[in-house]
């Protein structure tokens, strides 16, 4: 079973990141001082890359394995290697970190249908490698929408400046 970061997240940051990237280039066209192209220059880095990885990212739970892809990179743990599963709980953000060894996959409640992924996971590795935390958590896993809520706020911010650029200009 494969599972996708939330579209609900993908959507407001996929329109930050071209609003970003149209405030550059009136920054540009508009030959706004060099200190504020710059800015946006270095703002759009992140935005775009945090963009690409999530939207990439995918993780498929099978019988034997679990394979987490990436932009370009992809990592795979065998399930019965898995010695250990941990949670970290830092207020409704859920990670749940899967060792193997020397080798680890960390997931997150960013993903879509968290609680199934969970549960699916949980449901393939051996009881004594799960720790009571994450048992607990299974339980009812915390569902985050703050970072949904901060992306359309940064929509709209951003938003309101490319308007108020644009709105200068005429």
């Amino acid at each position: 079973m494969t599972f996708r970061i939330r579209k609900a997240f993908l959507f407001p940051l996929g329109i930050l990141a071209i609003e970003i990237v149209a405030l550059l280039i009136s920054c540009i066209v508009f030959d706004e001082p060099l200190a504020k192209t710059m800015i946006l220059a270095f703002m759009i880095l992140p935005v775009i890359v945090l963009f690409v990885e999530c939207l990439f990212r995918r993780t498929n739970i099978g019988e034997s394995q679990i394979e987490t892809r990436k932009f370009l990179r992809s990592k795979t743990l065998n399930i019965a290697d898995i010695t250990s599963v941990e949670t970290i709980l830092v207020k409704k953000r859920a990670f749940v970190t899967l060792c193997a060894g020397d080798d680890f996959l960390i997931i997150s409640n960013a993903y879509s249908k968290f609680p199934l992924m969970v549960s699916r996971l949980l449901e393939h590795i051996p009881g004594q490698a799960i720790s009571d935390e994450t048992k607990q958590m299974a339980e009812e896993p915390p569902r985050k929408s703050t970072d949904i809520i901060s992306c359309w706020l940064a929509v709209a911010l951003m938003g309101f400046i490319l308007y108020a650029q644009l709105k200068m200009r005429h």
